[in-house]
């Protein structure tokens, strides 16, 4: 069954999106899975701490394998074997906010990125990625009305017009799907089942109970 993926900055609405989603899906009796990244294990949790935290001092390259020793964990874990039991799994993050954060945020190789990708994933490859495209002084602004910035966000919006700069070239190249998340929850969440209905009919075709 299906990978999906939520991508964005923070402030995006991509917890919203998720959560609609996986409601609508459920209202179709399909058994879906919510997982997040850096998390969805023990050691996911643990990492995601210590990577989020103020407190962390770690180089560009120390902060990478700590997102790639969580995702290996994900995915030997969770990911590969629910995939092939046949789960629909619905992920907030994934290997692009990698390549978008670690990549193009702080300069990091980005083809090494996705040699070092392949071995903590197994070459997994989600079926649908949807980024949730907002401009990073929006996505700043709403944010901000909610809770503090992480470790990651706090670093301004120098830094996060790179992040957002990254994902517009990943999906000018085929690997995501732009979604305008300016607009009301309610168009984009009808923008997200309009992709998935294209991208993945098996699951939008099924009727919703009763």
């Amino acid at each position: 069954m299906p990978l999906i993926v939520f991508e964005g900055i923070d402030g995006c609405g991509k917890t919203t999106q998720v959560a609609e989603l996986v409601a609508r899906l459920r209202a179709r009796g399909i058994a879906v899975r919510q997982l997040r990244e850096p998390g969805g294990t023990a050691l996911g949790e643990q990492v995601r701490t210590i990577l989020l935290d103020h407190k962390t001092r770690s180089s560009a390259v120390a902060e990478l394998f700590g997102y790639l020793m969580a995702r290996a964990q994900l995915c030997d874990e969770v990911l590969t074997p629910g995939l092939r039991a046949g789960d629909t799994i619905v992920l907030d993050r994934f290997y692009h906010s990698t390549l978008a954060y670690q990549g193009y945020g702080l300069g990091l190789d980005v083809e090494q990125i996705r040699a070092a990708t392949d071995l903590a994933t197994g070459g997994l490859r989600p079926d649908l990625v949807l980024w949730l495209e907002l401009d990073p002084s929006a996505a700043q602004a709403r944010r901000s009305s909610a809770r503090g910035a992480d470790r990651i966000e706090a670093r301004g919006l120098d830094y996060l017009g790179r992040v957002h700069a990254g994902y517009r070239r990943m999906a000018e190249a085929g690997e995501l799907l732009a979604i305008d998340a300016s607009r009301p929850s309610a168009e984009v969440a009808a923008a997200v089942w309009s992709h998935l209905a294209l991208r993945l009919p098996a699951l939008a075709d099924r009727p919703a109970a009763s």
